[in-house]
């Protein structure tokens, strides 16, 4: 059995909406799909069928400041409209299909960080319903979010840990898999004066945390590798985009979302044969 494995970054993403609106399209369904942050996040729609409805949200709603705006502080306590984005939306303006979701018989894996414990959690379950609050806690950036309670835990991020959960797919059993990345193949992280500033902001309450911002670097890296000798043992098919299309983690110019999201599903239309192999 195959896997699907996304890689977050706020909307940098948008690439993989494009590659999973490509294999819609293309009839192709994968049976177990993990990620972290908004790559596992954007994969409902995904696995609800719904060509295009990620789109369709930043195209309508990116720009809108109950989106994304410092005003949601004081309500949400976060930059991004938490009510809005999880509730309103689904809910009301882009209706998310539960129906066909919870009728997909494929594995969704969630990864999350556990806020006091540091540990990374994979949670194997689908749960869209009162808020996705499972969507926010693998998307609970540190600063950019406060941690999320779910199940009586407090989570952050998953890709504090785990950027690209490939090797824990490949432990669950999926011997290939298609890996959709959200940077640049020459791209190598390093450690930030921005990592340094949260992790001392976070150093009191959730020295874990804190621990893993100053250290994520090194796991990316090496992550990473370990996707690129997948892909040379003919173990995955990787996706990535170009820096001609590469956009930043808050990308706001639509025409540049847009395009990042064509490119995303040109990349995957492209390379189909060798996706649907991966399922022979």
């Amino acid at each position: 059995m195959p896997a699907l494995v996304l890689e977050g970054g706020t909307f940098r993403p948008t690439f993989s909406c494009g590659v999973m609106d490509a294999l819609l399209d293309s009839g192709v369904e994968f049976e177990y799909v993990i990620g972290v942050s908004a790559g596992i996040s954007n994969a409902v729609s995904y696995l609800s069928k719904q060509t295009g409805r990620n789109l369709v949200i930043l195209q309508k709603y990116r720009n809108d400041k109950r989106y994304v705006g410092f005003r949601n502080i004081f309500t949400d306590k976060s930059i991004f409209g938490r009510k809005f984005i999880y509730e309103t939306i689904p809910q009301e303006l882009i209706p998310f299909d539960h129906d066909t979701f919870f009728s997909n018989p494929a594995k969704y894996v969630v990864g999350v960080t556990n806020a006091k414990t540091g540990e990374m959690e994979y949670l194997d379950r689908k749960d869209p319903v009162n808020g996705f609050k499972l969507l926010q806690a693998t998307c609970a950036l540190p600063i950019v979010f406060p941690p999320i309670i779910y199940e009586d835990k407090q989570y952050y991020d998953g890709g504090l840990v785990d950027s690209i959960p490939a090797k824990k797919a490949l432990d669950d059993g999926n011997e290939k898999m298609l890996i959709v990345l959200t940077r640049t193949k020459d791209y190598v992280k390093t450690e930030s004066k921005a990592y340094k500033v949260a992790a001392a902001i976070l150093k009191r309450k959730y020295p874990k945390i804190a621990e893993l911002i100053l250290t994520r670097h090194i796991r990316y890296n090496k992550e990473v590798e370990f996707c690129n000798q997948l892909e040379r043992e003919g173990k995955a098919v990787i996706l990535r985009p170009s820096e001609e299309v590469q956009i930043s983690s808050f990308e706001s110019d639509m025409q540049k979302l847009e395009r990042i999201y064509k490119y995303g599903y040109d990349v995957a239309m492209e390379n189909m044969e060798q996706i649907k192999a991966l399922f022979n």
